[in-house]
């Protein structure tokens, strides 16, 4: 019984914070000079768009809730753009209209927040505070009530446009992506209908959206996040299954490399004496700068046609005679910069959705010092789970019991 109790009680309590103590700071600064800039700017705005200016206020409550979903949860569905600015737009509208037709607020505040949920839902623009606004604009009283809907155009909207306009900036400049994409996150390299290869064997994007849509409720996370979480899930629990494997255990040590300055017949030849797709660029410290693959001297080359293919090949790698020439020299010119690269401690797992979606052949690994340290290619990588496949204990044969007799 007491078992039970607890049990029941727990269902009250909340569950612990995922968040870091350097992200819950993030979200309270961010609402700090988000609501701090807001009220700053919007008695100027206001006053520049009514004559009397006396009834708006320059901050109305709700946009302290707002502040919680736009910089604390700003890959929520419910804090993206449209849902904030059409969110609270759209209630205040619903809310000045509701008490301008019944005269009674124990009526009318409910009413104006049920209608006001309704019509987020049909525009797509649910948004939490919304219900507040609505609220607010049947219980604020005779000032609220004298400006009308310039409530909800100038002062609502005035409010939710800095706030959104905040967000954007903050969120960007803390390294939070914001708008958030509601879509799928895997997009395949080639240009066709097809899904991406790690669709085909795992869940698919289909999948996804059917279970959503026997849901049939608001879920308050992204579609690209719950995806990502989902995929996140199943690399763990291949690391659990199999045991973790590492770049640095599989890759290629001794990778043949080039330099910003080697030429490009020096790195075709190289590509083509070790049958290799890409190469490694690196500085004079050993960090990768950059990747210079196949694919960089056929586009570069022009050599999407195949007539002439070997004499102009033979042009685009052998050095310009003359004195002027915007032909590419060297492979600095042609490499693709920045590219993605790995750690050596980096679980082979996290690799596959690259590899297979993305399109890329190889992948640079780097130390801890962010020296290059050699290169994973997809037969390293094939070879590497291939092999961990193998050393799966084998599942025990199925028995048929009898008892005796």
């Amino acid at each position: 019984m007491r078992n039970k109790g607890h049990s029941w009680l727990g269902l009250f309590l909340p569950r612990p914070n995922t968040a870091s103590r350097t992200e819950q700071v993030r979200a309270g600064a961010g609402a700090l000079l988000g609501l701090l800039v807001t009220a700053l700017l919007t008695p100027f705005v206001v006053g520049a768009l009514v004559a009397d200016s006396s009834a708006m206020a320059f901050l109305i409550a709700p946009m302290g809730a707002s502040a919680v979903l736009l910089f604390g949860v700003p890959a929520s569905p419910l804090a993206q753009p449209w849902s904030v600015f059409g969110g609270n737009v759209v209630s205040a509208i619903v809310g000045v209209t509701v008490a301008r037709l019944v005269g009674d607020p124990v009526l009318a505040a409910p009413l104006a927040a049920g209608a006001a949920i309704v019509c987020m839902f049909l525009l797509r623009c649910l948004h939490p505070p919304g219900g507040a606004v609505a609220l607010t604009a049947v219980l604020a009283g005779p000032a609220v009530h004298a400006a009308g809907y310039q409530f909800a155009f100038v002062q609502v909207a005035l409010n939710s446009a800095l706030m959104v306009l905040a967000a954007l900036a903050y969120n960007n400049l803390t390294g939070r992506r914001y708008p958030h994409s509601q879509q799928s996150g895997l997009q395949p390299a080639h240009a066709t209908g097809d899904p991406v290869p790690t669709s085909r064997v795992g869940f698919a994007p289909a999948d996804l959206d059917a279970v959503l849509q026997r849901y049939g409720q608001v879920l308050d996370v992204s579609r690209d996040d719950l995806e990502n979480i989902i995929l996140a899930t199943e690399m763990q629990a291949y690391e659990r299954r199999f045991g973790v494997i590492t770049c640095g255990a599989i890759m290629s040590k001794d990778a043949v490399t080039v330099e910003f300055g080697s030429t490009l017949l020096e790195a075709w030849q190289l590509l083509r004496q070790h049958r290799l797709h890409a190469l490694p660029v690196l500085n004079k410290a050993r960090r990768v700068i950059g990747v210079v693959a196949q694919s960089d001297f056929l586009r570069h080359a022009e050599l999407d046609h195949y007539s002439d293919f070997g004499a102009r090949l033979r042009r685009f790698l052998l050095p310009y005679d003359g004195s002027h020439s915007d032909k590419p020299e060297v492979v600095g010119q042609i490499m693709t910069a920045r590219p993605l690269t790995a750690r050596t401690d980096t679980p082979i797992v996290e690799l596959v959705p690259l590899m297979a979606n993305a399109g890329l052949h190889h992948i640079a690994v780097i130390d801890g010092e962010d020296r290059f340290a050699g290169m994973v290619s997809q037969l390293d990588l094939l070879a590497a789970l291939y092999e961990s496949r193998l050393n799966e204990p084998a599942p025990l044969a199925s028995a048929s019991w009898h008892l005796p007799g």
